[in-house]
């Protein structure tokens, strides 16, 4: 869903006659649509205010993992690279270019010269380096994305415009690389990066399409356009994320009109806000999974374990019961009513060449009867009460944590109580407002889970990995869920070397086959991105991808860059979608020349490859 906007008739003749005239290059075409600098066009104070339900949990980039903040951190800072609205292919960011040597174990980035951070300093090569090399050289700061750097050999700025980057081996993400650039000017003054929030002084200097101007927990983010941004400046005047605790707040703030937009809607709200005025429910494929998690023994690096998780989840046999009586098919039908599909495998189905499902007989359908069995086969029968005996002769009595400000939590609590009170299991569903704290405790049993998938699967993958526990006890890591699996390690370190797109999907889904078997995680549903936002406040905005995706969420800052305030004039200057003119542009390239067309065409394919 993308509501075109009218083009803005002097820009485009502009842009023609530029290009008639020989005065626009046409390597400034070979990016994705929307990279045509837009006129600032003031909208006379607009506010485009977003209501969330989930903390932020910290405004370092070096330590935000929650989607919240790192939709925020899209926003503030630039990436190397960025993903095409239309499709997610890589496309330029902070980077215009970059190339690898032959044994692709070198690789060379072009930063442009037109990125300036929002403190008027210039965005150069040095600030990407310095943010690598902090990752490489202390583990605090690798705490959020510390897989991507973790086989940097060297990292060096020969000069402003060039990054250089040694591997220690080949790695298949270095397009892919999700990881926020810092002005080095204002981050080396850092002493602690295990306690830097970032949340203190305010405005957080950055070079994205927005800048950070106040926070305050749990309450508000506040952001404001960054004129200075290479692409062209966001047309809301401002731009606001208001924390709602409760979804039907959030909802009831939209129809006021308190609010402009609210991500994560029930299927029961969706449908109310279908029939209200001024107001358009967006409900496309998403790009999330919803699990069960269970504990697997939560343990450190250095080898010691923590946490109070039940000992009986760590037989596989418990496990494989458990997730035998859920029935995928009533959840996706009563729960998200229709509005998500069945799970299974880790990739989400809109990622076609990850996507993967296990065959019979390794999937575990839903057959209760069989769980019945599999728990009695392996010793654990019930009592006279119907109560199901541990191996300690106590009754098998489980926790999960449960999102309190999420009502599938809540709702598929139930059922699991129901399902598995039948199995003579008991369940105490334990609904936090914030799950953090017990979770990376290890204070847990089992946990509703779920993550956003980019489109490179790799950082989803690596949260999996040995390598991800925490160095001990004391310390984070970017663990989800303290798996520790050797062989789903080994398939890991394949896939992150393979170049070959249809070999690396192959070991993509034999990672998710192999994650799938240790019986840790159970995914069951692919959620819609079921939200809504007001028209008469925002006039149009983009999706991704663009035919039927989210606007929550995004692998780039679309959406709220794309904003157009409905109060905007519709032949004003900036009322206009830079994509409509990148495509006007474009053919008239095919018009004026076909050689110039041709070169286009190879700087994208340059541009475009792995």
């Amino acid at each position: 869903m993308v509501t075109k906007v009218p083009p803005r008739p002097a820009p485009v003749r502009r842009a023609l006659r530029l290009l008639l005239a020989g005065g626009l290059a046409a390597g400034s075409l070979v990016v994705a649509p929307g990279t045509v600098q837009a006129e600032d066009g003031k909208s006379g104070g607009t506010t485009l205010t977003v209501a969330v339900s989930q903390s932020i949990d910290s405004l370092s980039p070096f330590l935000a993992q929650k989607l919240t903040s790192t939709s925020i951190h899209r926003l503030a800072y630039e990436y190397l690279t960025n993903y095409d609205p239309k499709d997610a292919h890589t496309i330029p960011g902070l980077a215009t270019a970059w190339t690898s040597s032959a044994d692709k174990l070198t690789w060379t980035y072009t930063i442009r010269k037109d990125s300036t951070w929002s403190d008027g300093q210039q965005a150069t090569a040095e600030d990407a380096a310095w943010t690598f090399n902090k990752m490489m050289t202390d583990p605090n700061a690798a705490t959020a994305n510390g897989s991507f750097t973790a086989n940097f050999a060297q990292v060096t700025a020969p000069d402003p415009q060039t990054l250089v980057i040694r591997l220690k081996k080949p790695q298949a993400t270095m397009t892919a690389l999700d990881v926020p650039i810092v002005p080095k000017h204002v981050w080396e003054k850092v002493t602690d990066f295990s306690k830097f929030n970032n949340d203190k002084q305010f405005p957080i200097v950055g070079n994205g399409p927005f800048v950070i101007t106040d926070f305050k927990v749990d309450q508000y983010i506040k952001l404001k356009p960054n004129k200075k941004f290479w692409r062209g400046a966001p047309r809301f005047d401002e731009l606001v994320f208001k924390y709602y605790k409760d979804g039907d707040a959030a909802v009831a703030a939209l129809q006021k009109g308190e609010v402009s937009f609210v991500p994560n809607l029930t299927p029961a709200q969706a449908a109310a806000l279908k029939t209200q005025k001024d107001i358009k429910v967006n409900d496309a494929p998403g790009r999330r999974f919803y699990a069960l998690a269970t504990n697997p023994g939560a343990k450190a690096q250095d080898g010691k374990a923590f946490g109070n998780g039940d000992k009986a989840l760590l037989d596989p046999e418990v496990r494989k019961a458990l997730f035998l009586a859920v029935d995928r098919t009533t959840l996706v039908d009563k729960v998200f009513q229709g509005h998500a599909v069945e799970g299974e495998g880790y990739i989400p189905p809109r990622f076609g060449s990850y996507f993967w499902k296990p065959e019979t007989p390794q999937k575990r359908a839903y057959d209760p009867a069989q769980a019945e069995k599999v728990l009695d086969t392996a010793g654990y029968r019930k009592n006279a009460a119907g109560k199901r005996l541990g191996k300690d002769g106590r009754p098998l009595e489980f926790r999960i944590l449960c999102h309190a400000t999420d009502p599938n939590d809540k709702a598929v609590g139930k059922y699991l109580q129901e399902w598995w009170g039948k199995l003579g299991i008991g369940l105490k569903v334990e609904c936090l407002d914030s799950v953090s704290d017990p979770w990376v405790k290890g204070d847990y049993d089992l946990a509703f889970d779920g993550w956003s998938v980019n489109p490179d699967p790799d950082y989803v993958l690596s949260i999996h990995t040995c390598g991800t526990l925490p160095a001990t006890p004391k310390d984070s890591g970017a663990t989800d869920n303290f798996i520790c699996d050797k062989q789903f390690d080994g398939l890991y370190a394949q896939q992150a070397v393979e170049y070959d797109a249809a070999k690396r999907a192959d070991l993509v889904k034999r990672m998710q086959s192999r994650l799938y078997d240790t019986g840790y995680m159970n995914v069951m549903a692919y959620p819609n991105a079921l939200e809504a936002y007001r028209t008469d406040q925002i006039r149009s905005i983009t999706t991704m991808p663009e035919a039927a995706g989210n606007l929550w969420g995004q692998d780039g800052y679309w959406s709220w860059w794309s904003a157009v305030p409905a109060a905007q004039a519709e032949d004003s200057d900036g009322g206009s979608s830079t994509g409509v003119i990148v495509g006007i542009v474009a053919a008239v390239v095919v018009v004026v020349g076909v050689g110039v067309f041709l070169g286009m065409r190879r700087r994208s394919t340059a541009d475009d490859r792995e």
